[in-house]
């Protein structure tokens, strides 16, 4: 054996060369860490680090939304041409214009959600009209494309009080964004 070499479980760090066990380094960095969490002088570094994992978080949630309506649109371009060209009579739909239109309108609240996360980015925060105008698309697609032959009355009925309850939330912050701007 070599005693001249080093001991591969013991690290040395930190700045008088201290000679550590990989344990004690953790324990010393966890310490460490708790420390700065506690201490009131570190809460603007640590919110500068939330925001910043927030702002990632935010553009790689507008890429995915981008890669979904790419997605979507050629999904809903495909089911055209193969409506229109592909199978006779030639110009007409076999499929239920509803379903169509279903289609439309995701991608469609996919644009309003892609709005929602780039209004974020550009930092106007996010913004609750938006927000409630994306929920009413969402519940008017759900109308559009309701099966009354399988679904009840009862549902809906829960779509009417969704799409009055958003319909005056949307009114009601409107309305306070108007006097607020006066």
């Amino acid at each position: 054996m070599h005693s001249d070499l080093p001991n591969p479980t013991i690290l040395k760090i930190g700045r008088l060369g201290q000679h550590l066990r990989p344990a004690q380094l953790s324990m010393r960095l966890l310490q460490r860490f708790i420390q700065q969490l506690t201490s009131p002088s570190s809460n603007e570094s640590f919110l500068g680090r939330i925001k910043k994992v927030e702002v990632l978080v935010a553009k790689l949630l507008s890429i995915l939304m981008i890669g979904v309506l790419l997605v979507a649109l050629a999904d809903l371009g495909l089911v055209l041409f193969q409506e229109l060209f592909a199978e006779p009579p030639y110009g007409f739909f076999s499929t239920t214009l509803i379903e169509i239109f279903g289609a439309f309108l995701n991608i469609l609240i996919a644009l309003e959600v892609l709005e929602n996360i780039t209004a974020y980015l550009r930092g106007s925060g996010i913004r609750i009209e938006l927000v409630i105008i994306t929920a009413l698309t969402a519940v008017a697609r759900k109308i559009v494309i309701f099966d009354f032959g399988k679904l009840s009355g009862l549902e809906l009925i829960g779509l009417a009080v969704a799409i009055f309850t958003l319909s005056i939330s949307y009114w009601l912050v409107r309305r306070t964004n108007r006097i607020h701007k006066d």
